[in-house]
């Protein structure tokens, strides 16, 4: 062997030595990093997990006819738990997995029994407003004057809500509102009507709501679930913690709450478009506004309960959406159409058009339901509003909307979240008039009572934004 053979031996040999270090330390390396996890339960993130880790992971429903005895044995079968029973909706079961396992992988096994319907994730739902700078403050964070009519309530900031009264000022355009000073004519609102504001909950001891907050009247047992439990919900139901305290910890809910029935002609703050009505609190969103679609078909399942035990709850006002297509909360609000309560969601806020990208509630194609867009003070679709002539059925004010927030306080907002309120508002108008009225007479009322508006032709279904005072005086709008 020539001395050149030699080193390129030696060299060769050197390589393998060291490569085989470097892959002897990898092992090392591995093998600790195994026995951290194991030592501390760490695991790898699903990339595609639908909802944060103590979450139900599935939605289930059972076809017609199987007891509430096999859902629990079909989930123990598959190391199972059974986490809630929506009773408005047979057969339909919040399943929760002790394995951790994949959701779609559990989604796969039980849609593959022959006794289930339908079965998908629990996917997590997000506020998704628009952030927007506050438009109607000055430098010194003072409020803009406006001209308020010699009717409006004594609320001090009512002047600055141009949705309900719009004397074109601040760069707006005159009668561009719902005519709330003509509609008060006829009623202001009714104690006895109920609108359940579902979202992030409701600060229900604020100062300029607290006179309109729905209370658990004596009559009316507490709630009873019997996976849940028994619920003291006095003042309403928190179906994320799964609790009888809905205080509101994000603002958001307060936010739209105000919008409905701020307790108007108090000398406090502002007025809602009901100056007197019962807000009902759910909380299903968080204090970072996620929740998931299982908590808030279990806050409409509530609703239905509460109904079913004499509470007048009318309207769901929904400000909240995703573009996840579930059937069981497709499921849940028709169950709520059937006792008799009007749905109303948010179209959402991607500027798109839902006939082509839907977006879920407010896509669903039910007789209970209406979808909102939302409008700026000129009578024109905000840049951000959703819209879509087969898909989206109305418009309202939705962009720099004063209303109530946390602590006793006021803010500024924009979003279809706002304007989605107003039309709950104003159909709980309509059923302080007309207590008797049906659901789905309410809802054509709604729709057929617009004022049209040429930037809503080929937008929304109705071809404009709703009008409080038409809708009192069933003044139709002919298309």
């Amino acid at each position: 062997m020539n001395r050149s053979n030699i080193w390129i031996h030696v060299g060769l040999a050197v390589i393998l030595v060291t490569l085989a270090a470097i892959l002897g330390q990898m092992d090392r390396w591995r093998s600790a990093l195994q026995t951290s996890r194991e030592r501390y339960n760490v695991q790898k993130i699903k990339p595609q997990a639908p909802i944060a880790a103590g979450v139900p992971e599935i939605l289930v429903r059972f076809k017609p006819g199987t007891s509430l005895s096999e859902i629990r044995g079909v989930a123990a079968a598959h190391n199972d738990r059974l986490a809630d029973e929506i009773e408005s909706v047979p057969g339909l079961a919040v399943i929760d997995d002790l394995d951790n396992a994949d959701p779609q992988k559990l989604v796969a096994e039980y849609s593959s029994l022959s006794d289930v319907s339908y079965a998908e994730p629990n996917v997590t739902i997000k506020l998704d407003d628009p952030i927007q700078k506050d438009e109607r403050y000055g430098n010194d964070g003072v409020f803009y004057k406006t001209t308020a009519s010699l009717d409006a309530p004594n609320d001090p900031l009512f002047d600055q809500q141009w949705a309900l009264n719009n004397p074109g000022g601040d760069g707006g355009k005159e009668r561009a509102d719902l005519d709330a000073i003509e509609a008060w004519k006829t009623t202001k609102g009714s104690e006895d009507v109920v609108v359940a504001v579902l979202d992030s909950g409701v600060d229900y001891n604020h100062e300029d709501l607290v006179g309109n907050m729905w209370i658990r009247p004596a009559n009316v047992p507490e709630y009873q679930d019997e996976e849940l439990g028994a619920i003291n919900d006095i003042n309403g139901f928190d179906a994320d913690d799964r609790t009888g305290d809905p205080m509101d910890d994000n603002g958001h809910g307060t936010h739209c709450a105000g919008i409905i029935g701020a307790e108007g002609d108090n000398g406090i703050g502002v007025s809602g478009i009901n100056q007197h009505v019962k807000i009902m609190p759910l909380k299903f969103l968080g204090r970072m506004g996620n929740g998931s679609t299982a908590a808030a078909i279990e806050a409409i399942n509530y609703v239905v309960d509460r109904k079913k035990h004499g509470v007048n709850v009318r309207i769901i006002s929904a400000s909240w959406g995703s573009n996840s297509n579930s059937k069981a909360l497709e499921d849940a609000i028709r169950a709520a159409g059937d006792a008799g309560i009007l749905f109303v969601a948010a179209a959402g806020n991607d500027g798109s058009n839902n006939d082509r990208w839907p977006h879920y509630p407010s896509n669903y194609n039910l007789p209970n339901l209406i979808s909102v867009a939302a409008l700026d003070r000129n009578d024109t679709l905000a840049s951000f509003s959703n819209f879509g002539i087969k898909s989206v059925q109305v418009a309202a004010p939705g962009k720099a909307i004063l209303s109530t927030w946390l602590g006793d306080g006021y803010r500024e907002a924009s979003g279809t979240s706002m304007a989605t309120p107003y039309v709950s508002g104003v159909a709980a108008l309509v059923v302080a008039s007309e207590p008797s009225i049906l659901m789905a007479d309410l809802r054509k009322r709604i729709l057929s009572t617009v004022d049209k508006l040429p930037a809503l032709d080929g937008k929304v279904a109705s071809g404009g934004r709703i009008c409080a005072a038409n809708a009192l005086a069933g003044q139709i709008v002919k298309h």
